[in-house]
């Protein structure tokens, strides 16, 4: 890391994760335990998040503790449990809650398993100094990556349209390119085959390949 980089302040990023077996009803691969999928997905997301240099505190959310249990080799974790009455604003807000707002923040959703920390830095990079910055999903209407500066107020709107809810919020669309691995979460077999083609973190990758025996 360079000097410069060493005095910029860091990220905390808040990563809000559904129970393996509540998580992504729409994803069915054929030979592949839709379980078992979403949660190697989150693994390779928060995974990608911790390796990141721009960020230094990441915050997972969710009450699955067989994430927790296998994420116990990622260093720099913590982990919060999902509020109630839940849903995914206010599960971010419960990560938000635990980080000093001195801080600049981002909420990144835990279903982008091809995601590279390169492209999460350059995403952070572009926020500087922008008050609250946003990330569209590959198809333009949801929202991946939603930031705020140090000292700006914690605001979310993630769901159905949430790119154009943020938007209205405020939000700054970041200048990431249509080929950033940030773009791809995987919601259907469609978007994983699209995050295939860019490379799959090692334990999405893994139950793909043990698919294809």
């Amino acid at each position: 890391m360079t000097d410069a980089a060493a005095s910029t302040p860091r990220w905390a990023v808040v990563v809000p994760v559904k129970p393996a077996d509540r998580s992504k009803s729409r994803l069915e691969v054929p030979g592949i335990d839709r379980a078992a999928l979403a949660r190697a997905i989150a693994l390779d997301t928060i995974a990608a998040v911790a390796a990141c240099e721009a960020v230094e505190r990441v915050v997972v959310v969710g009450d699955d503790g067989g994430l927790a249990l296998e994420a116990s080799g990622i260093p720099g974790l913590r982990f919060v449990p999902e509020p109630s009455p839940g849903g995914l604003n206010a599960a971010i807000a419960a990560g938000i809650e635990t980080v000093n707002e001195r801080m600049p923040r981002a909420a990144l959703l835990g279903d982008l398993p091809a995601l590279r920390p390169d492209d999460l830095a350059t995403a952070l990079g572009a926020a500087r100094g922008i008050a609250r910055g946003v990330v569209a999903d590959s198809d333009g209407t949801g929202t991946t990556l939603l930031t705020a500066a140090s000292g700006v107020a914690w605001e979310s709107a993630f769901g159905e349209d949430s790119f154009a809810r943020h938007r209205a919020m405020g939000a700054v669309p970041l200048n990431v390119t249509d080929a950033s691995t940030l773009r791809h979460d995987v919601d259907t077999a469609e978007h994983l085959a699209a995050a295939l083609d860019l490379g799959l973190g090692p334990r999405t990758a893994a139950l793909v390949r043990a698919s294809e025996v």
